[in-house]
């Protein structure tokens, strides 16, 4: 494993970037700015090693407004209608940073910390964890949270990250990773031509600011139904007002509960060079959002247009705390939260 500092932070604090490699030849890099995963690199059918997830080349252009590459999201990933919810019936209002609507953490979520960071390697592979304190009433949430981050490349071919959170006090919490893949290799073009599979019955529609109305809508017959392997293609264009609220995919699907620790969540194949990546998670939801409104440069200098990069978010559902019939995303003072995705990798 390789530790090495990349930049400074404005108050002088180091940025440190862990590589971390698998006898499989996969490579990964985390920053600790951000918890951020800022580039994985597999072998595609030939065995040439492909970067699939959009970012940058250098640590400090993380520090400028961009659209979450690789970043834990936190304390709430996804949207909070307003800012508001009742918790232990007392209002709480957070922080609004996208209209009227909480995004992601708000102003300054865990996409924007430094987090404490540490590497080591064991018979799972090589990984490093990282922590972060959010004290009570940062961005209006209640509690002061523990969070800890474990990235671990493991000899399976697989990035695995666990989640593990404790607040003093009653809490809510939604953590997800945001990174955007394209497994013909970020900067490559478009992600319409991948297939992908997402055994889900049941999405929850959203309204014109992409909040949940609170149904859990069936995708029979609808181009929500990717229970059989669907390049993306086939329906992100067609004529549908959930579509055309997201300009194309930006829902949350409702995966059947765990028969096992981790239940499968997607399966991506990207057909010109070859890469699978299935994605495996102990969470009730997948944020499936196609980019739409990508428009920045990336690594290489290219430019990332949208539906340049794809997310496969697992989570509790959006807006949760005011839905009782989704999922609780209640953290109780004093108990912990633990939850685990997995990206796993392969050719065809």
């Amino acid at each position: 494993m390789q530790r090495k500092v990349v930049a400074k932070t404005h108050r002088g604090d180091d940025i440190v970037r862990y590589t971390l490699r698998n006898r499989g030849g996969l490579q990964a890099e985390i920053l600790n700015y951000g918890a951020t995963l800022m580039s994985l690199r597999v072998p595609d059918r030939g065995g040439k090693l492909v970067d699939v997830v959009l970012g940058f080349d250098d640590a400090k252009s993380y520090f400028e407004p961009h659209p979450y590459f690789g970043a834990i999201i936190g304390r709430y990933a996804n949207r909070i209608d307003k800012g508001r919810f009742q918790l232990n019936g007392v209002p709480i209002q957070l922080s609004c940073n996208r209209g009227e609507t909480h995004l992601h953490g708000g102003n300054v979520g865990f996409d924007k910390v430094l987090w404490k960071a540490s590497g080591n390697a064991n018979v799972e592979g090589e990984s490093v964890e990282l922590d972060h304190r959010s004290p009570h009433k940062s961005e209006g949430y209640p509690g002061n949270l523990s969070v800890q981050v474990t990235y671990t490349l493991t000899t399976e071919n697989e990035l695995r990250i666990k989640y593990v959170a404790q607040s003093d006090k009653d809490t809510i919490i939604n953590l997800t990773n945001h990174s955007y893949f394209n497994l013909a290799g970020a900067g490559s073009g478009d992600i319409t031509g991948h297939e992908i599979e997402i055994p889900a019955d049941y999405y929850t529609p959203v309204n014109a600011n992409l909040i949940p109305t609170g149904e859990m809508r069936n995708v029979a017959g609808t181009p929500f139904d990717f229970r059989k392997r669907t390049a993306i293609a086939h329906y992100i264009d067609r004529a549908d007002e959930q579509l055309f609220f997201g300009k194309g995919f930006d829902h949350n699907f409702v995966l059947a509960p765990p028969q096992a620790p981790l239940a499968i969540a997607a399966r991506v194949h990207e057909p010109r060079y070859g890469v699978v990546m299935s994605v495996w998670t102990s969470q009730p939801g997948l944020q499936f959002y196609t980019g739409n409104h990508l428009d920045i440069k990336g690594k290489g200098g290219r430019h990332y247009g949208p539906r340049s990069g794809l997310t496969l978010e697992t989570q509790r559902f959006p807006d949760s705390p005011n839905h009782p019939n989704f999922p609780s995303t209640v953290l109780a003072a004093g108990k912990k939260f633990f939850s685990t995705t997995v990206y796993r990798f392969a050719v065809d």
